[in-house]
């Protein structure tokens, strides 16, 4: 065998890597397969279609809340309809909203499509001042060219990571 090292310690160091890097390997595969049901993919409306985000699949939908699509229900049930300006989903919600949530803002839902594809949420998260966006959805609606920051500068919290 003239490939392996004639150093016999080059030698022990070789079958050493050679006996861990299988289980290494294992390991890693095995925690990324154990991980997989916990990704939560974020789309914009536009995006989250039947093929993209199926019925029951926990993901984050996120856009503006459409003007006068606020619904408040009796039970605490809240439903209104989020939008990237190219398409509309309806969202149900049950619980308290965040109190800067409000018309015409930045939100991002976390929850699953129901088979009539309406989306309950199961945590609403709105902006915190005035001056930012969730940096998701205002990625989506720039590279939508749909979404204008007030002032003409971008946004604080859309620009930096």
């Amino acid at each position: 065998m003239s490939w392996l090292p004639k150093s016999p310690k080059a030698r022990r160091r070789l079958w050493v890597v050679a006996a861990v890097a299988p289980v290494l390997a294992l390991a890693v595969s095995l925690s990324l397969y154990a991980m997989r049901d916990n990704v939560t993919f974020f789309f914009s409306p536009s995006e989250a279609t039947a093929q993209t985000a199926p019925t029951g699949r926990v993901i984050r939908l996120g856009g503006l809340v459409e003007a006068g699509s606020v619904v408040r229900g009796a039970n605490g049930e809240v439903a209104f309809a989020i939008t990237d300006n190219a398409a509309t989903t309806r969202i149900v919600y049950q619980g308290d909203l965040p109190d800067l949530f409000r018309e015409g803002q930045g939100v991002v839902t976390q929850g699953a499509f129901l088979p009539d594809r309406s989306f309950r949420a199961t945590q609403v998260l709105a902006k915190h001042d005035e001056n930012y966006m969730p940096r998701e959805v205002a990625d989506r609606l720039k590279a939508k060219g749909e979404w204008r920051p007030e002032g003409g500068a971008p946004a604080a919290g859309a620009a930096s990571r």
